[in-house]
């Protein structure tokens, strides 16, 4: 470890909260690379857990965000912000119509979906929300009761209820979970942090027409998925349905807290100034780095490019099934990927960052990958092969 890297680490022991365990110290990145302290070059398959859709430090994202920082770095709510406004109609231009409320964080842009869809039911005096095992929903004391996990959930009781739970896939659990009190179902298209685990279009469907018959809401997290991750900018373009709400976050802003939940027109008039609100929600600097985020993925054609990637990059993982029985299966679409293993993932985590690739655990045997959708062939084939020389050094020493 660097001197640089041991004072780093005295500093989190003596005033950093022990909520991480992280594992190297970063100090610069540039597209699909990022540096650490330790003097290594690291191919970053995690872009900050699929915050950075246009990589490390892109050109013009970063030049959107010094600009704006140099004439106005903050306004709040109290007055008009014109990054806020036209990043809503670039949202409102890609979803069809949708309005937004800008949230500093996916956990936040999640409750507040939560509170419209209340606010919907509460003249029938519904309010509560059917969400899925293994879903993750986010950290608030909310959000830890709509994400069905133990482990998110655990020290923190009591939690608030409104929450009931069925399992991902299942229409007839769905079924058995709705009551007199449910207003809407919330889910992922994929679900990222419970394994990367895909909703099945036909579920999807039957989800949809259920909710319909019961007057039902149907919300989507794609705090993950969106922004061009799975191949087009939100994975439910690739469903046969499309969802009352939707949230954002994560490469949303670039790189920058910044969130979104987006609501057909007639969701999103039932709010009355007041209703909702956050200081540093829509900030003008986030809002300038989410417009190049978009303008980034539309001019460079990110979209397809990550379905390319993505192919090339499960045609890798899979190769590896073949020589390593720990391989059993390579799942997720785009640049969402997990592959499950037999045995403890974060070993696996662990041993690539040692050859110089980063990727994450997705529960605890799926390994996730994740890179910027703008990651190059040849990184991509290099990454490849250290993660091949990582599995060999792990399982044939």
């Amino acid at each position: 470890m660097s001197k640089k890297a041991e004072e780093i680490e005295a500093l989190y022991e003596q005033y950093v909260m022990p909520t991480y365990s992280p594992a190297v110290l970063l100090v610069n990145g540039t597209g699909d690379c990022v540096h650490g302290a330790d003097g290594m070059t690291y191919y970053d398959l995690t872009s900050g857990i699929a915050t950075l859709a246009c990589g490390h430090c892109h050109p013009d994202v970063t030049a959107a965000i010094e600009a704006q920082a140099k004439t106005i770095a903050h306004t709040s709510n109290l007055y008009y912000n014109e990054k806020m406004a036209t990043l809503a109609q670039a949202l409102g231009r890609l979803s069809g119509g949708y309005k937004s409320f800008f949230t500093n964080s996916g956990a936040e842009a999640n409750e507040n979906m939560v509170k419209i869809a209340r606010l919907w039911g509460r003249e029938s005096g519904r309010y509560e929300v059917i969400t899925f095992n293994k879903s993750f929903h986010g950290r608030t004391l909310a959000m830890c009761a709509a994400t069905a996990q133990a482990k998110i959930q655990q020290g923190f009781d009591p939690l608030p209820t409104g929450f009931a739970y069925a399992d991902f896939n299942d229409l007839e659990s769905v079924k058995a979970a709705i009551s007199e009190k449910t207003v809407a179902v919330m889910i992922e298209p994929i679900q990222g942090e419970g394994g990367v685990i895909e909703a099945n279009n036909d579920f999807l469907k039957a989800l949809a027409d259920l909710c319909k018959e019961k007057n039902l809401l149907l919300l989507m997290d794609e705090i993950q998925t969106g922004m061009g991750r799975t191949g087009t900018m939100f994975a439910w373009e690739q469903t046969p349905v499309k969802p009352d709400m939707f949230t954002l976050a994560k490469s949303l802003g670039g790189g920058l807290p910044l969130g979104a939940v987006l609501a057909r027109p007639d969701l999103a008039d039932l709010l009355k100034p007041g209703m909702l609100g956050t200081t540093f929600g829509g900030n003008p600097c986030a809002c300038a780095a989410g417009q190049a985020v978009i303008d980034v993925i539309e001019r460079e054609g990110l979209l397809e490019r990550a379905k390319v990637a993505g192919a090339a990059l499960r045609e890798g993982l899979e190769a590896l099934m073949d020589s390593y029985p720990q391989v059993m299966e390579v799942r997720g679409r785009g640049l969402l990927l997990g592959m499950v293993v037999e045995g403890a993932a974060k070993e696996i985590v662990d041993k690539c960052r040692d050859f110089g690739v980063l990727c994450c655990t997705a529960g605890e045997h799926v390994v996730r990958f994740l890179p910027p959708l703008n990651i190059t062939d040849s990184h991509l084939e290099e990454a490849l092969d250290i993660i091949g020389e990582a599995f060999d050094e792990l399982f044939n020493a």
